[in-house]
């Protein structure tokens, strides 16, 4: 802090009386508004990750002096940060096991009816999301919903977004439902000295989900009826519109040149999918394959790259009416559709940046939001909620779609992970959560128990163990506590809590906390969740006090709104997941959300006020 107490005497700064009235700022404390600020713009501009923003948040405080670089990483031992990890290793075991697969399998019978169809699923997402991380309990259900969904004739997009928005509700009934309740558990610690207890957000969370469950069963008629009607067929991929056999000729350049030397032709916009020599067939080949004569080859291409190509390399087009796409798949060899998550490496990048023939795949086709894109796929940059469909290795298909940060579609023979005993992590995760309930244990000690069960008797592999944390979360997280914690140390908090307080004077008790929700709400997506917490949940807990007014609806009106983000595709993961299958518009969440948003508020706020008294007794 040596740097810069020659400026702590800089009483002089005064903002606004609008913003923080009779508020005298230190250069502390302007100092780290500034930071606040650009972190916020930084997070709504949207060009680098939330990760990297919170990092550098971090190290602007500390070069500034306002976090001690002693301090910086405590942020990691949060008993929040480290429950999350565990909590979504935990989901990941159970997302393993097929126990929720079968479950759905059972339930086909009475799945025809629509309504009933969405009930079901949103139901039952709902519910697993109160205790599994809700991205985890989605990314379970959502090949299964499409594959319920086409099998019904109906269009995946009538399931996806209520879906997406019931796994957010479902996080609002427990303390493990999703980060922002352990955050803001974490927040009550630091103020009040006790956290919230596993069942706290179960009375107000319960209610608000049940009220989100009975509009999402209804609610899918409000999406435009491109997207909720009965697939049309032409919007199916077709691959084979795209594919082509030609025969390389004794004059042909490429007779002892690579698979690779023909795509360099095509600008990498053609792909050898298959080589045919004679009766044997050969899937995916590798890009050094050598060509011979008299090869036939399954070619990929835009017909005007591929009349290019033909024509220079004297190859001979094999006359058919049409190819039959069962070339291209065998028992090891198949096709898989696909959604690029959060946190690709795929995303930002090109196939051909990618070398994904390297991973043993070719790139078949591309939708952004329901619209297909088969030309010039060397050229797309991939994006988050992207569907590709892949060709590739069965066996090997598990093991790179995880690397790739992929999530498959539909039911294909393709899983999350190696197959797991299906009992052991259920009972384990219900047992973590009695003995939470029961206050035998902290609650990360409980998971932490729990996740080493799962190690010792090898439920799932470590390695998998490792690779089912989201680090850009934790990362998140862990660099942004040091900084809100900040406010505190700073005595922002303080100014900040001081001016509302003033402001919100004369307003009812009521109406504070309906404010500090609908602010919440409106941050959140263009924020982040946890991001969110960690901002409001302190500032409300301030005011909260200056004004002599509990603290714990507050904090609870923070939690709720902060995971209520049903505005935009891209202010939860959750909302991502389901943007590609879906063949949703960045206006059709809106569609959906803003009525949804609308009647959580109005049915919580004054829950809060119920559940948690305003006054203190």
């Amino acid at each position: 802090m040596e740097l810069w107490q020659g400026f702590a005497g800089w009483e002089a700064f005064r903002l606004p009386r609008l913003l923080f009235p009779g508020a005298t700022m230190t250069f502390a404390q302007i100092s780290l508004i500034a930071v606040l600020i650009a972190t916020l713009a930084l997070f709504i501009w949207g060009r680098w990750r939330h990760d990297v923003v919170a990092v550098l948040a971090l190290v602007a405080t500390i070069l500034l002096g306002l976090v001690e670089p002693n301090e910086a990483f405590t942020g990691f031992s949060n008993s929040a940060v480290i429950t999350v990890a565990l909590v979504l290793i935990l989901s990941a075991a159970i997302r393993s096991s097929g126990i929720l697969q079968r479950l759905v399998r059972h339930m086909e019978p009475i799945l025809q009816r629509p309504n009933l169809q969405v009930l079901v699923f949103v139901g039952l997402v709902t519910v697993l999301s109160g205790f599994m991380n809700n991205v985890g309990a989605l990314a379970v259900l959502m090949p299964v919903a499409i594959y319920s969904a086409e099998k019904t004739g109906r269009s995946p997009a009538t399931l996806l977004m209520p879906l997406s928005f019931g796994s957010l509700l479902g996080g609002l009934m427990t303390l493990i439902g999703t980060p922002p309740n352990l955050l803001i558990s974490s927040v009550r610690q630091d103020i009040v000295g006790e956290p919230f207890s596993m069942f706290d957000f179960t009375p107000v969370g319960v209610c608000v989900a049940l009220v989100g469950l009975v509009y999402l069963t209804f609610a899918w008629r409000l999406l435009p009826e491109d997207r909720r009607g009965a697939p049309p067929p032409e919007s199916r991929f077709r691959i084979e519109d795209y594919l082509t056999e030609a025969r390389v000729t004794a004059e042909s350049s490429l007779v002892g040149k690579t698979v690779r030397d023909l795509e360099k032709k095509g600008d990498d916009d053609i792909t050898v999918l298959a080589i045919i020599r004679g009766n044997e067939r050969r899937l995916a080949p590798s890009g050094w394959a050598k060509l011979r004569e008299n090869d036939v080859l399954l070619l990929e291409a835009d017909s005007t790259i591929l009349k290019r190509v033909v024509d220079e390399a004297k190859l001979e087009l094999v006359a058919t009416e049409e190819v039959d796409p069962s070339h291209i798949r065998s028992d090891d060899v198949g096709i898989v559709e696909a959604v690029i998550t959060r946190g690709s490496p795929l995303v930002g990048r090109s196939p051909t940046g990618m070398r994904l023939r390297d991973y043993g795949l070719n790139l078949l086709a591309l939708s952004r939001q329901g619209r297909r894109s088969t030309t010039r796929l060397a050229r797309q940059r991939f994006r988050e909620g992207d569907v590709v469909v892949l060709q590739g290795d069965l066996e090997k298909m598990t093991v790179i779609l995880r690397e790739l940060g992929a999530l498959p579609l539909a039911e294909r023979k393709v899983d999350l992970g190696r197959p797991a005993k299906v009992a052991l992590p259920v009972g384990v995760l219900a047992a973590a959560v009695a003995v939470t309930a029961a206050g035998i244990l902290p609650v990360a000690v409980a998971f932490l128990v729990a996740v080493a069960v799962l190690a010792v008797f090898q439920v799932m592999r470590l390695t998998d163990m490792y690779e089912a944390i989201d680090g850009s979360i934790i990362v998140l997280m862990g660099a942004l506590i040091p900084v809100t914690e900040a406010l505190k140390t700073t005595g922002l908090t303080e100014v900040i809590a001081v001016s509302v307080a003033t402001i919100g004077a004369g307003l009812a008790p009521v109406a504070l906390l309906g404010f500090v929700f609908v602010a919440t709400l409106l941050i959140t997506p263009v924020v982040n969740n946890a991001a969110t917490v960690l901002l409001m949940g302190p500032i409300a807990a301030g005011f909260a006090v200056k004004l002599g007014l509990n603290v714990d609806p507050f904090l609870m009106a923070v939690a709720v709104a902060a995971s209520c983000e049903f505005l935009t595709p891209f202010g939860h993961q959750s909302n991502v997941l389901v943007l590609g299958p879906g063949g949703y518009r960045f206006g059709d969440y809106a569609r959906l959300g803003v009525p949804l948003s609308i009647i959580v508020t109005i049915v919580a706020v004054p829950l809060i006020a119920l559940v948690w008294p305003l006054s203190p007794s």
